[in-house]
């Protein structure tokens, strides 16, 4: 695949914490209008991969590419400025502050400016609840709502692509359905979605792709509609007999 086919191109990349690498030389790539998932066992490095892009952890070798361009040299403001905008785990929101003000207040690049109303009116209208409650303050609102908060901040951004690291953590089955249409949505708009999942049936319900990582490295690609080894998963996670 050219790069100018794809959205994101990661290569052998390596990069970590202190004295320590958590990326071992992971290596994947994200198509232009794809979306594509990441799971594996916590602490193999998916949340890492996602910092590292977003230049929040500075990438020790190898390379990544956002649109044909190099960007892991760049600030994480002109990472953002250029469109790859990454909505982290945990719904990192500030509680005193009410929704619509949230939502106005992450359009602050230039191009996110010029499109401040289009975007407001379509994450009001993917997200009914934020747009009945938009004087509420963030601290009021249930998990499930401040989830859609967070990737509502994320599309005020003006993304040309979105990294969502685990949405759905936490949330009841009911409120993942629904977040899993919301998703659905953002992706049949052409917007590339990297998205970290520990749900295998979550991901492939969107994903034609997912990455499988393990010890920093990418050690599997599944194509939607392939056989899932669940055997193999599960020995990932708990490891195997003898091992």
């Amino acid at each position: 695949m050219s790069q100018n086919t794809n959205a994101l191109e990661i290569t052998n990349l390596r990069a970590g914490y202190d004295d320590s690498n958590v990326l071992l030389g992971m290596s994947l790539h994200v198509g232009s209008t794809e979306c594509v998932g990441l799971f594996g066992p916590n602490g193999h490095g998916k949340t890492t991969l996602l910092n590292t892009i977003s230049r929040v952890i500075r990438p020790r070798t190898g390379s990544i590419r956002f649109m044909g361009e190099v960007i892991d040299r760049l600030a994480p403001q002109n990472i953002v400025a250029r469109g790859l905008i990454h909505v982290p785990q945990g719904n990192r929101l500030f509680p005193d502050m009410q929704i619509m003000e949230t939502l106005e207040l992450a359009a602050y690049t230039r191009r996110a400016q010029h499109e401040l109303k289009t975007n407001l009116d379509y994450v009001l209208n993917l997200f009914p609840r934020l747009a009945e409650r938009r004087r509420q303050q963030c601290k009021t609102l249930s998990g499930g709502e401040r989830q859609m908060l967070s990737i509502g901040v994320g599309l005020m951004c003006a993304p040309r692509m979105l990294m969502l690291d685990e949405p759905t953590l936490g949330l009841s089955p009911k409120l993942k359905d629904e977040l899993a249409e919301a998703i659905a949505e953002i992706s049949s708009r052409g917007i590339p979605l990297l998205l970290v999942e520990q749900d295998i049936a979550f991901i492939l319900s969107l994903a034609g792709r997912m990455y499988l990582v393990d010890h920093g490295e990418v050690s599997r690609e599944i194509n939607r509609g392939a056989e899932v080894d669940h055997r193999e998963i599960m020995d990932m996670y708990f490891g195997s007999e003898g091992a």
